[in-house]
């Protein structure tokens, strides 16, 4: 039997949160589901293997990057992003949005799209929500997502307001360019995006013109910009709800372990973030019991593994001692080890969450959790 394009299920609940999976032509995605992000065809200091083997389901390819370096004409020569980075489950991409958003003094924002400049060369380009469609076709993307605007929290809300009535109707083109894509529409699936920063009535009126449109999964968008966990948690008291039960919810560009947590039990199903693999490169490691610097001094003569809970390759085999010495030194090798262990913490994070709502414990699991990394009650 073919697998089918894009088909979500919901096995369990428990409160709001949910486990389920995804399936799709190239594998079946778990949700709650971690996505190692791996911005210009790579996960930094990692091989797909062994991405693939800390439990990742998919990853997350980043558009603006990949258009301007190798160029997406030229992956698609190539064969695709898939065979290009030998990565042969799902990829996600995103639409490139963001990170045009963030060149404030590059770029002009029009109706018809963004005209920025290339970070690495000054090269002008153009944006669109046509454009952007066409460079995740050309990509070979799994999991398209729709082009927005991403303003921060704390800009006047007559600009949010505007920002997001903006990003609805790049939506609906999205969309409708998407579905002039041919083979590559027909076996892939697209998100919409909500935003709306931390207004209710806002993100309320995006969830609706997205549903209009319609999508394959929906996105919220606009979080993890600078508001603190607090008011995003607030947001995501009622902005998943907002969202198709039907349909999974992926929370962008989140974040730390207890954000996920708190995340999954307000009901968001999906997650990406450069954190576990940046904080690896920096001598960070989370654990079961907080996150560790391995770069203190502290370390130096710990013959210890780095956390007894976890079950990956470097906790197994490594001391503190020896990864801080590794870090101390400026050594490779300590970015490979500690990345492969962060993006294992995760995706044991995201299994143990899923094992909890499977059995009905998942409120007792998210207290003993933060318990056990904050020293606080879940929130």
């Amino acid at each position: 039997m073919t697998a089918p394009r894009f088909q979500f299920t919901v096995h369990a609940t428990d409160g709001q949160a949910r486990t389920g999976e995804i399936a799709m032509r190239r594998g079946t995605i778990r949700t709650p589901a971690f996505m190692p992000v791996g911005t210009a065809a790579t996960v930094k200091a990692m091989k797909p293997e062994t991405v693939r083997a800390t439990g990742a389901d998919i990853i997350l390819g980043n558009t603006y990057h990949l258009m301007l370096r190798p160029g997406a004409e030229r992956v698609a020569r190539l064969g695709g992003l898939h065979r290009f980075m030998h990565w042969d489950r799902p990829i996600l991409t995103d639409s490139g949005g963001y990170q045009v958003m963030s060149l404030s003094d590059l770029r002009k924002l029009t109706e018809q799209g963004v005209e920025f400049r290339s970070h690495i060369d000054g090269s002008k380009h153009m944006l669109s929500p046509e454009r952007s469609m066409e460079i995740q076709r050309l990509l070979g993307s799994d999991i398209v997502m729709a082009f927005d605007e991403c303003p921060r929290a704390d800009r006047p809300m007559a600009e949010i307001a505007a920002s997001m009535e903006l990003s609805m109707r790049w939506a609906r083109r999205s969309r409708d360019a998407f579905d002039a894509g041919g083979e590559h529409a027909a076996n892939s699936a697209l998100f919409g995006i909500q935003q709306g920063a931390l207004d209710e009535g806002l993100r309320a009126q995006s969830a609706a013109a997205l549903r209009e449109t319609g999508f394959d999964g929906y996105a919220i968008g606009g979080l993890a910009v600078g508001e603190g966990q607090a008011a995003m948690f607030a947001t995501l008291d009622f902005a998943p709800a907002m969202l198709p039960e039907d349909a999974p919810r992926y929370l962008m560009g989140v974040g730390k372990p207890d954000d996920l947590v708190g995340a999954v039990a307000r009901g968001v199903d999906m997650f990406d973030c450069v954190l576990p693999t940046r904080s690896g490169r920096n001598g960070q490691a989370f654990t079961w019991s907080g996150p560790v610097n391995l770069r203190n001094a502290g370390h130096a003569e710990d013959e210890a593994p780095l956390d007894p809970r976890c079950h990956c390759p470097t906790c197994a085999t490594y001391s503190r001692a020896y990864l801080h010495h590794l870090h101390k030194s400026g050594e490779i090798l300590g970015a490979m080890l500690l990345t492969e262990h962060n993006l294992s913490f995760y995706q044991q994070l995201m299994q143990a969450m899923r094992d909890a709502i499977a059995a009905g414990t998942f409120a007792s699991f998210a207290d003993a959790f933060r318990r056990d990394y904050l020293g606080r009650a879940a929130e």
